[in-house]
Order: C-alpha cells, then sequence, then structure tokens
C-alpha cells in the first residue's frame, strides 16, 4: 500500500466548471479517495491553505491581486501543481478583458450609476493572465471543462508517482 498524498483544489477567476468535472468523476472519485487526503479546497471548508500539498489543481486565470497574492503561496507549498482547464491555460474568456482594461469593464459593470464595491472586493489586475505565466507549472490539462475521464486520468497517473501524458486525450475547447 502506497502513502496517502495530499489533495489541494483552488479556483481562481473560471466558472468553476472544472471543479464541477472533478464531481462527475463519480465513483471514481470515491476509487481514488482511499489514496489522498483533500487538505483544501472551495469543496471543503478549509480556510488556509497547507504548508505542504502534494498535488494542486488550479482551476482559472489570475484576474485580481487576491489570486495573485494565492497562487504565489500556492506555487511555494505544492509539490506538483497542475493548471486545469483552458482559463488556467490561457486565461480563456476572463481574458478577454484585456482587451479593453479593467476600469472600462467595471464601468459598463456598473452603468446605472452605482459605484463599483471596494470593501471585500479584490482589486483586477491590468492584465489577466494563465497560471504558468506567475508561477512554474508542472502538469497541464487543456479543456472547458476538461471530461471526468481526463481528470481522472490525471489524478490516477500523479497519485500512483507517474507524470501524466494526455497526447490524443485532452484538447482546448
Amino acid at each position: 500500500m502506497s502513502e496517502t498524498k495530499t489533495l489541494a483544489t483552488v479556483w481562481l477567476d473560471g466558472c468553476s466548471g472544472c471543479h464541477m468535472s472533478l464531481l462527475d468523476m463519480d465513483e471514481r472519485l470515491i476509487e481514488l479517495s482511499s489514496q489522498f487526503s483533500l487538505v483544501y479546497s472551495p469543496l471543503v471548508d478549509q480556510k488556509i491553505f497547507p504548508d505542504h500539498v502534494d498535488v494542486t489543481l488550479v482551476e482559472g486565470a489570475v484576474a485580481s491581486d487576491d489570486d495573485l497574492r494565492k497562487i504565489r503561496k500556492i506555487r511555494e507549498h505544492t509539490r506538483v501543481l497542475v493548471s486545469l482547464g483552458d482559463c488556467a491555460l490561457t486565461g480563456n474568456v476572463s481574458a478577454m478583458r484585456n482587451q479593453c482594461g479593467p476600469g472600462p469593464v467595471l464601468l459598463r459593470v456598473y452603468s446605472d450609476g452605482q459605484k463599483a464595491p471596494s470593501m471585500g472586493v479584490p482589486a483586477l489586475l491590468d492584465r489577466v493572465q494563465p497560471v504558468h505565466e506567475v508561477v512554474p507549472v508542472d502538469v497541464f490539462v487543456p479543456g472547458c471543462p476538461p471530461s471526468a475521464d481526463t481528470i481522472y486520468r490525471v489524478l490516477a497517473e500523479l497519485l500512483a508517482g507517474r507524470v501524466p501524458t494526455l497526447e490524443g486525450v485532452a484538447h482546448f475547447g
């Protein structure tokens, strides 16, 4: 029996579709759960990222100062960092605002004259970035979202101590 690994999942600026695909693994998630301890995730109540995590799945792009702070801390405390989904790999929909910057976006959203909230809302970065432009990434898993089968394959391989190969299996979009 191999040792139990620690797993974290993180949701930056994205739609949570990758986490929904993770949950779509259904009974396969239960099968794999004997090999890992979920130590941090939007799916659990843990609020502080642990000091050491074996594998972290990151969904979403880096779009705010909060995302930037989180991903730097996560990278510092993670052995294998996985960019999960097109937002994490390319910025995807979140990065569409790069054409005009955060100011015009906020003006459009709050065009009814209301002031944009400032308390408790992280400041937007001037440019949305994919995760690998901010910190080193070990594994890239494309898809919008990646299928449950793809995520299962990635987790099974990583938990077995192997680097997953996704050629011909995963694709963008």
